[in-house]
């Protein structure tokens, strides 16, 4: 269910949400296709490129409906008064019930999730880490995300097709996040920095840019390498769109690394 890819470069690129599978022993769901509604649609494939970077991929195929890697463990909420969903979520983005009536998962069957799904992921993000800080004075993780580009209950109006989150700068280095912020600006998509979105749990937890650890999240509106439609759910994955998107992607990823590599 964890996926590890190994490179050299000080580039992680983790992937929390990208997962659909809904494994076995996981009961009272409404339906798996609601249980797969809010996954970050084709994020794995869109960011298959980092290989040829050398980048390290860190993901799960496991829904997020089961278990979220990207949600604060003890409960606490990233968002204060805004709505958002917990460690296993019990409502869709749109608040949409995901389980069927007295189905809920309790405590005893949050802690199962979490041992399983949770906590290898974080040793995973964690050893990597630790991996690439011995051969490297610094590096990047970027989490990479992305949603329907209208969800009215999390935000108002069409997200800019680039959302960067640096838990309002405390994440990265001001360079790192500049040098991502100016390929977005030059290319023909919206973009803003810390504004919905400042970065999740990954991103808050890892951070540590005094000792060489830089994390940034990259949020992207799906129209931005999908063809959305409301009549049809989920879209089918659109080369051309997804090409146009990589384009711009595979600068910012190459940029990350050139930023940790002259920390040296």
């Amino acid at each position: 269910m964890i996926r590890v890819e190994q490179g050299s470069a000080p580039l992680i690129v983790s992937i929390p949400h990208a997962g659909t599978d809904i494994p076995e022993g996981i009961h009272g769901l409404v339906s798996p296709d609601l249980a797969r509604h809010d996954a970050d649609l084709y994020v794995d494939h869109l960011y298959a490129f980092a290989r040829e970077l050398d980048a390290t991929i860190v993901r799960t195929t496991v829904s997020r409906t089961v278990i979220d890697v990207n949600r604060d463990p003890s409960g606490h909420t990233l968002y204060p008064g805004q709505f958002t969903t917990g460690l296993c979520p019990i409502q869709t983005f749109d608040g949409e019930p995901l389980y069927e009536p007295g189905a809920l998962p309790d405590q005893h069957e949050i802690e199962r999730r979490r041992a399983e799904w949770f906590d290898p992921y974080h040793l995973a993000l964690a050893l990597q880490i630790e991996r690439l800080r011995a051969a490297h004075p610094a590096l990047v993780l970027y989490d990479a995300h992305s949603i329907r580009s209208v969800v009215p209950k999390l935000f108002d109006g069409e997200l800019p097709n680039f959302n960067i989150g640096t838990n309002d700068g405390a994440s990265c280095a001001p360079a790192l996040t500049q040098a991502v912020e100016a390929i977005c600006d030059a290319s023909p998509h919206s973009r803003v920095t810390n504004g919905r979105f400042k970065g999740g749990w990954i991103t808050r937890h890892y951070a540590r840019p005094d000792e060489g650890v830089h994390a940034i999240q990259m949020e992207l509106a799906m129209r931005t390498y999908l063809i959305e439609t409301s009549d049809t759910w989920p879209p089918p994955w659109h080369e051309e769109t997804a090409q146009a998107c990589q384009q711009i992607l595979r600068p910012i990823l190459t940029a990350c690394i050139d930023f940790a590599k002259a920390q040296a």
